[in-house]
C-alpha cells in the first residue's frame, strides 16, 4: 500500500512540477490551477470551487457538509517560464528535483492524498502566495475563521522540523522630497534628498531589536537624477521581521512617525504590515507528537523561522495553526531545490492521522473543557 502511495505521489508531483506556474503570469497560474483541479478531483471525488480574484486562480474543495479542518497550500512558484528546460523534473538517488518541487508542489500532492475520503475538511489552494497573497488573503482569513485548525503544507524546516513559529512581515517605502539645485554653482540652495535619505535609513535600522527577534532592514534605495544636481527626491524600501504583534505595532508606529532632519525636506511613508506573526502555540504540535507516537513514528521536532507563509494569516485571525507539514528537502527558490523521497509517504500518513484525530477530538471542545467554558 505504501509503495502504491509513493508511486501515486511521485506521479502527481511530476505533473504539478511540469506545469510551470510563475506567480506573475496569470495565464500560467490558470493553467496550473487546471492541472491541480484534475489531480485533486481524481483523488477527492468532487470538483473544487474555482475562485478567480484580480485575475488569479484559486481552488477550494469542501469535503463534507461542515468542514472543520483547513488544509492550506499554494500552486504558484517563483520560477519563470522556461525554468523547466534548464532544471527538468528528475528522480535520482532518492532525491526529487524540479522548479517548485519543494516550495510547494510536493506538499500540495501530500495534502490531496491525505484528504482523500475524509469528511470535514476544506482544502484551499491559492495562486498568489509568492507575491504576498494580495488577492487571496481575505479568502484565507475567511476560511480560517470557520475552521478549528489550520494545517499548512509548506515545506518543512531543516531536518523535517515543523514550523511552529513564523515571523510577521512589514514592508515599507519611505519617500523623501527635497529641492533641486546645481551641485557646482549653488548647492546651498538645494535640499539634498540623498542626505535626508541617509539620516532616515540609519534611524530606521536602529529600530531593530535582535534580542526580541526583530529585524528592520533598509533594502533597495535610489535618489537623484544627474551627477551635477542636488537630489530633489529619493526613496528606500524597508523589510521588517518580528516575532510578536507588539513588536510589529511598535515598529509601525516608529516608521510612520519619522520626521525630516534637514530644513525643507519632507517624508512620506507607504506600506505597512503585510503578514502578522505566527506566534508559537503548542496545541497542534503537542497533538501531532501524540499521533506520531501512536503510529510508532519518531516524535516531530519544531522550528521557528524568519520566512512568512499564508499560515501567518490563519494564525493572525486566531485559528490554531501548524506549518511546515509538507516535504522534507531544501533549496527553496534556489538552483538546488529538491525533495527527499523517503519521508514522503510517512509524512503523508502522519498528516492524515492528525486530521482524523482532530476530527474525532475537536480542539474547541478540548479547549472549552480545560478552561471550564461552554
Amino acid at each position: 500500500m505504501l509503495h502504491n502511495l509513493l508511486a501515486d505521489l511521485l506521479a502527481d508531483i511530476q505533473a504539478l512540477v511540469e506545469c510551470e506556474s510563475p506567480s506573475g503570469d496569470l495565464a500560467a497560474v490558470a493553467h496550473s490551477a487546471a492541472v491541480v483541479e484534475r489531480i485533486g478531483t481524481a483523488h477527492l471525488g468532487i470538483a473544487p470551487d474555482r475562485i478567480v480574484l484580480d485575475g488569479r486562480t484559486h481552488l477550494r474543495w469542501r469535503l463534507g457538509a461542515r468542514p472543520r479542518i483547513l488544509l492550506l497550500g499554494h500552486h504558484d512558484t517563483v520560477w519563470p517560464l522556461g525554468s523547466l528546460a534548464i532544471r527538468p523534473f528528475s528522480v535520482e538517488g532518492g532525491v526529487l528535483r524540479g522548479p517548485g518541487c519543494f516550495d510547494m508542489k510536493a506538499g500540495l500532492a501530500m495534502a490531496i492524498h491525505a484528504a482523500a475520503g475524509l469528511d470535514g475538511v476544506t482544502l484551499l489552494v491559492t495562486g498568489d502566495e509568492e507575491l504576498g497573497s494580495p488577492s487571496s488573503r481575505s479568502l484565507i482569513e475567511q476560511e480560517a475563521r470557520a475552521a478549528e485548525a489550520a494545517l499548512v503544507l509548506e515545506a518543512s524546516a531543516d531536518g523535517g522540523a515543523l514550523k511552529t513559529e513564523r515571523k510577521g512581515v512589514s514592508l515599507y517605502d519611505v519617500r523623501i522630497t527635497g529641492r533641486a539645485a546645481h551641485a557646482g554653482l549653488e548647492p546651498e540652495r538645494g535640499v539634498n534628498a540623498t542626505l535626508e535619505l541617509a539620516h532616515q535609513a540609519l534611524a530606521v535600522a536602529a529600530l531593530g531589536a535582535s534580542e526580541l527577534g526583530t529585524s528592520v532592514t533598509p533594502t533597495v534605495s535610489r535618489a537623484g537624477t544627474t551627477t551635477n544636481t542636488v537630489p530633489a527626491e529619493g526613496s528606500f524600501a524597508v523589510d521588517v521581521r518580528v516575532r510578536t504583534t507588539a513588536e510589529q505595532d511598535r515598529v509601525d508606529t516608529a516608521i510612520r512617525g519619522l520626521r525630516p532632519l534637514l530644513p525643507g525636506a519632507a517624508i512620506e511613508v507607504g506600506g505597512g504590515p503585510n503578514r502578522p506573526p505566527l506566534e508559537s502555540s503548542s496545541i497542534l504540535f503537542d497533538r501531532i507528537r501524540v499521533v506520531a507516537a501512536r503510529l510508532g513514528m519518531p516524535a516531530p521536532t519544531a522550528a521557528a523561522v524568519g520566512g512568512a507563509s499564508d499560515g501567518n494569516f490563519t494564525a493572525g485571525v486566531g485559528t490554531p495553526t501548524l506549518d511546515g507539514l509538507g516535504a522534507v528537502g531544501g533549496g527553496a527558490h534556489a538552483d538546488d531545490e529538491h525533495v527527499l523521497i523517503e519521508p514522503l509517504t510517512a509524512r503523508t500518513a502522519l498528516l492524515r492521522a492528525l486530521i482524523e484525530d482532530l476530527l474525532t477530538h475537536p480542539i474547541r471542545h478540548l479547549t472549552s473543557t480545560a478552561t471550564g467554558t461552554q
